[in-house]
């Protein structure tokens, strides 16, 4: 499976369309960092990162439903914290409506919204986005003690 570290931007938007995710901030400079998992066939996977300061938010996860079950979101996932750890980001926030489950066995644990670090709370994804009722997860990518 091959990571591709600049996927073309419409190919992503129909893929996180196609699965129900927002696209409505990836206009212009949008700010968020794709990967994705990709073969001569297609774009099967991808998963967004959002840098803010020392943290950043994971977001816009989606698997082609023909290529599920193949390790790829984890895989993407995995390469997208390696990439925040190079760029000095301490800890990964997400909202989830369909995959709290999967982040958790990932590492994620859940939080309260108002602990949500400002950097995040101005994001889009977060402030209008995704619904209020959605799973706010994060996971510490050093040793600093966990938020409460």
């Amino acid at each position: 499976m091959k990571i591709d570290p600049d996927p073309d931007i419409a190919l992503v938007t129909r893929l996180l369309n196609d699965n129900g995710l927002p696209t409505e901030d990836l206009r212009g400079n949008h700010g968020v960092r794709f990967f994705a998992c990709s073969s001569p066939t297609g774009l099967h996977a991808v998963v967004g990162i959002q840098t803010c300061e020392d943290v950043a938010l994971l977001r816009s996860l989606a698997v082609d439903p023909a290529t599920r079950d193949r390790g790829m979101a984890t895989a993407l996932v995995k390469h997208a914290e390696a990439y925040a750890v190079q760029r000095g980001v301490n800890r990964l926030y997400l909202l989830t409506d369909t995959a709290e489950t999967f982040f958790f066995r990932l590492g994620y644990r859940p939080l309260a919204r108002i602990a949500a670090p400002q950097a995040v709370r101005n994001t889009s994804e977060f402030s209008s986005l995704c619904p209020d009722n959605a799973a706010f997860m994060h996971k510490s990518l050093s040793h600093d003690p966990e938020p409460s």
